[in-house]
């Protein structure tokens, strides 16, 4: 299949790539390297150096988009409501513009399972849980979904909407807002104390990065699907400082600050219908971080 990856030289977009390419698929990447890294491009996949919001985008001969490309940082999204905006939401529209005029059949798209959800009236979080964003990136990233099920009932687009949890793995930069368990590697592999904001008894769900890249993949055969891509499992923010703090012999207490505005206290998805359609998470935590312990 041809297939176009947005944001492709990014965290999780290169590994949507590596496993796309591994399987026999065309891959091209779009990736304008405001966040992407060329180090991280597919040597075998086409590179155009390029933006979502480009009105002139050609993407004649596609078959399939993994729209990849975002803005992610839930701090930037408050104190910047229309740069979010403009990228998350517009920036998928001219996407679906551009299907619509070249005939791609089908969009793939990475939405988030705890921001788009809010603060959870029950846990685990499953795909009919309400949705009550605590901040524009939520707003934005399933308001872009309202789009693309738009463009499936009116031009026939097909779509699979996968709302990722906590995201962790190789290639994850620790400079950024987003990548706790990056971060926290990074600072105690620096020599510098870690940060946890709040009280640290805030839980998330963190998915591997390659269990991410394999339910795009699979996703090639789900049609018109809503599915949480998660661990399934809860882990408080204290409890991953412990898991890293061990893999690295660290013993010193974490710098403890004020939390930050428009972030979830607790959540931890509910996978069931991911695992209906054939998917699971293979990477358990306590292996991840210690694969990328040792990859930093």
């Amino acid at each position: 299949m041809k297939i176009l990856v947005t944001g492709g030289a990014g965290f999780i977009g290169s590994h949507i790539v590596d496993i796309l390419i591994e399987n026999g698929h065309d891959v091209s990447i779009l990736d304008n390297l405001s966040t992407g890294n060329e180090k991280n491009l597919n040597t075998s996949a086409k590179f155009i150096n390029g933006d979502i919001l480009d009105k002139t985008l050609d993407l004649s001969g596609f078959e399939c988009v993994i729209h990849e490309a975002a803005q992610i940082n839930v701090n930037k999204s408050l104190s910047a409501p229309m740069f979010d905006a403009e990228v998350n939401i517009l920036g998928t529209v001219n996407i679906l513009e551009k299907m619509k005029k070249y005939g791609v059949k089908k969009i793939i798209y990475s939405s988030s399972g705890g921001a788009v959800y809010g603060e959870p009236e029950y846990l685990p979080v499953d795909e009919n849980h309400p949705i009550k964003p605590l901040s524009p990136y939520g707003s934005s990233k399933f308001c872009a979904e309202e789009y693309i099920e738009l463009y499936n009932r009116l031009y026939g687009i097909e779509y699979c909407i996968l709302r990722y949890s906590n995201v962790y793995g190789e290639r994850q930069d620790p400079l950024g807002e987003a990548g706790v368990i990056s971060i926290f590697i990074d600072k105690i592999k620096k020599g510098e104390t870690p940060v946890i904001y709040g009280d640290g008894n805030q839980t998330r769900d963190f998915i591997n990065v390659r269990d991410v890249a394999k339910a795009n993949l699979l996703a090639l055969g789900w049609r018109n699907q809503i599915v949480n891509i998660g661990s399934g499992r809860e882990t408080s923010v204290n409890e991953l400082f412990k898991l890293i703090s061990f893999e690295l012999g660290f013993n010193l207490d974490a710098i403890y600050e004020k939390e930050r505005e428009g972030e979830v206290y607790r959540t931890y998805i509910d996978y069931k219908k991911a695992k209906s359609l054939g998917w699971i998470p293979d990477v358990e935590l306590q292996d991840g971080i210690k694969n990328l312990v040792f990859a930093f």
